[in-house]
């Protein structure tokens, strides 16, 4: 047991989920309340102005909707305020640009003006940078609460064990591969060379697209 990070303590990575998309919820919350409490119209396209934006019934109605959902998922833990605050956070992004084409006119049924869609914008990039914290990237570390020994150690860098030698017949082979597709593109290619280069484009690591690069070359030159 680590004395800085218990076991049995919460993790500090579902604490910024929880903190971060539980706030979150507590605004909009308020948000709500206060839209509900003014008693507007439930389909006014223009709304009445509370806390700085526009509302109406409707909205007000969604938005303490919305907030349960993001208090209920920090309530819950962690995780789940990590996926809730991922999936909301895409929502709200949506939202503010499908609704872009919709301030000014009859079809505005939330009753939205600009400041909205800026408030959806914000809103929805913070929902989704506390989400993915900790959680969405390309190399998580094993004490992470998300790490998946079958998944992330495969993603984690392999030492290179070749020999100079290698190195420097890698390198030239990554040079060639790299004219040979320059000649390509620019359609002065030899036949050796697209040939090569169209071997190569079938795989993805290095290694394998210089193999390839090399056995189609030799072979070329073989039947030549």
């Amino acid at each position: 047991m680590k004395t800085t990070n218990p076991a049995t303590a919460p993790h500090p990575i579902h604490t910024v989920h929880r903190i971060g998309i539980g706030t979150l919820g507590g605004f909009l919350l308020l948000f709500g309340i206060e839209g509900l409490l003014a008693r507007m119209p439930f389909t006014s396209v223009q709304g009445q102005m509370v806390m700085g934006l526009s509302t109406n019934g409707l909205l007000a109605t969604i938005s303490v909707a919305t907030a349960v959902v993001l208090i209920a998922g920090a309530a819950r833990g962690g995780h789940t305020a990590s996926t809730v605050g991922i999936a909301l956070g895409t929502l709200f992004l949506v939202s503010g640009v499908a609704n872009v084409f919709f301030v000014g006119t009859a079809m505005n049924v939330f009753a939205f003006r600009l400041s909205n869609v800026i408030f959806s914008f914000v809103v929805g990039l913070a929902l989704l940078f506390t989400g993915a914290y900790g959680r969405i990237s390309s190399e998580l570390p094993p004490d992470s609460p998300y790490f998946r020994p079958d998944r992330d150690a495969q993603t984690r860098a392999v030492p290179d064990q070749r020999t100079p030698a290698e190195r420097i017949a890698d390198q030239a082979c990554d040079h060639e591969l790299a004219q040979a597709e320059r000649a390509v593109a620019l359609r002065h290619g030899t036949p050796e060379q697209l040939a090569g280069v169209r071997r190569a484009a079938a795989f993805r690591t290095a290694a394998d697209r210089r193999r390839a690069f090399r056995s189609r070359l030799t072979s070329t030159r073989r039947g030549g």
